[in-house]
């Protein structure tokens, strides 16, 4: 790997260099996808409690990636400004103190996440004593210890998306997940009932090499190794690039020695985004249960209302098509992020903005063709993911969701780009305040209101979600066009040093 894959933003034409910048960015979440689901097809080789055990473990776990992805924004915006303002040295230095704060607040994750797995996870769920239970435990522990490794990564990706390279980590994405999915079957099932060698016409050896070390694989725990081994292979790489200069940033151990001022800046840009999205998880907790009560007071009503199970499950389905969709939202608001940052940190206000419209008005094409698309075809879409005895009732309200959410996805993700250039301004707190105000202002409320005292089903919730997704997007467009955003900016002083504590 070899520097010279940043993107000029800050001069010449704009629309092209965002593409550049955002489908690398699509690409790696879609590898996280299938990073994800070979955790999930591999534990579901050992049986039902190790699944369930990877389901309860989940909201510990993006708990943590919601607080540690919170701050390494900050790295991002900071990184940004400081290239788009010509401040080379200054880029190397926030760049190191990010890595050496998230690191602190990685290393206090994983001695907080060890101790407490066992308390926080009853709460979700699990029942001590039970397979379950041990087995969350053991696997929630596993991932705590590696965070470290997770975090690395998390950070390097951001860093190198400030200074406007997203493939480098784009590969060293696809390098973890070769990684992963090589690991997880041999981690998890061990040799014994391993399908893989059988696949390949190699079950002699298989034999072979069961009697030699007796290795029957670790279960769920295998998973939780895979993970952070592969994390931890691309952190490592990724920190390579970044001491060794190839990426354009050159660090030195002198800029992990945190100094107060810039550690109180991350903190002040990081701390909304990591709030922003620890809500974001909680809420869509809440909006599971919320459909979940809709789902029984209507079949308290009258008969012939689909069963809760059903409505959960399609509400699952429904929420899986969503964050598919949600992808090029994310690659483009996180592309407007760096935009953004390096145009003001180059005083070039206008451009930033042109910039958040070329994004809205990519989105807004794209999404059109999608959202007519979920909606025609919303039967034989929703098909694909269910089948059994009730699957009529599940493909029912998955259609009836998408009818009412489809028409909506171009101001989902047209609002995302919007906070993304709010971030990318450094004015997190603002793009924060609006993803709370789309949870928990325009979207749960109004749809416990039309359950609970209008009688409403679960279309009351699929309405709401609808709603919020116009409302968020109006509200945070008419902040936007005032222009204010644009004063948040920092760390734009040219040729001034970190000063010393």
């Amino acid at each position: 790997m070899s520097g010279g894959r940043d993107v000029e933003l800050t001069e010449g034409k704009l629309l092209k260099p965002m593409l550049v910048l955002a489908v690398p960015i699509v690409l790696s979440q879609m590898m996280q996808v299938a990073y994800n689901l070979a955790d999930t097809f591999w534990v579901g080789r050992v049986g039902r409690e190790a699944v369930a055990a990877l389901s309860f473990s989940w909201p510990l776990v993006f708990l943590m990636i919601s607080v540690g992805g919170g701050f390494t924004v900050a790295g991002t915006v900071l990184v940004a400004q400081n290239k788009g303002a010509g401040n080379d040295e200054r880029v190397d230095h926030v760049a190191g103190q990010t890595i050496a704060f998230v690191t602190v607040v990685g290393v206090a994750f994983s001695i907080l996440g060890w101790f407490l797995a066992p308390t926080l996870l009853p709460l979700i769920g699990t029942t001590p004593g039970t397979v379950v239970h041990e087995l969350s435990v053991e696997y929630t522990r596993t991932i705590f210890l590696g965070v470290f490794f997770m975090f690395g990564f998390f950070i390097f990706q951001a860093l190198l998306r400030g200074w406007g390279d997203t493939k480098t980590p784009m590969y060293l994405m696809a390098l973890g997940v070769v990684i992963n999915v090589v690991l997880d079957p041999f981690l998890i099932l061990g040799f014994e009932g391993n399908p893989l060698f059988s696949l390949v016409g190699l079950g002699g050896l298989q034999s072979s090499l069961l009697a030699a070390t007796g290795f029957t694989g670790m279960g769920v725990q295998g998973a939780a190794v895979a993970t952070v081994v592969s994390r931890g292979i691309g952190a490592a790489v990724g920190f390579f690039l970044l001491f060794s200069g190839r990426v354009g940033i050159e660090l030195t151990l002198d800029d992990l020695l945190l100094k107060r001022e810039t550690v109180e800046r991350i903190v002040q840009i990081g701390a909304p985004s990591s709030v922003e999205m620890s809500m974001r998880a909680l809420g869509v907790t809440a909006m599971t249960a919320l459909v979940a009560y809709a789902a029984v007071s209507v079949s308290d009503v009258g008969a012939g209302a689909p069963a809760k199970d059903a409505v959960v499950a399609a509400f699952g389905i429904g929420s899986r098509l969503t964050s598919l969709v949600f992808l090029p939202a994310i690659g483009l608001s996180q592309a407007t992020e760096t935009v953004v940052g390096q145009n003001l940190g180059a005083e070039k206000p206008e451009r930033s903005k042109r910039g958040v419209f070329y994004g809205v008005g990519m989105l807004a094409l794209g999404l059109s063709v999608v959202s007519v698309v979920f909606y025609v075809f919303a039967e034989p879409i929703v098909s694909v993911f269910i089948t059994g005895g009730d699957a009529a009732a599940v493909v029912a309200v998955g259609v009836e969701y998408l009818h009412i959410i489809a028409p909506t996805f171009v101001f989902m993700g047209a609002f995302n780009v919007v906070n993304g250039g709010f971030r990318g301004s450094g004015s997190t707190r603002t793009a924060m305040a609006f993803s709370i105000l789309s949870l928990w202002l325009f979207r749960i409320p109004p749809a416990f209101l039309l359950v609970e005292f209008f009688g409403w089903g679960p279309e009351a919730v699929w309405y709401a979600i609808a709603f919020s997704n116009v409302a968020t997007l109006v509200v945070a467009g008419a902040w936007f066009l005032r222009g204010t955003w644009t004063e948040g900016v920092v760390d734009v002083t040219r040729g001034v040093k970190p000063a010393d504590d």
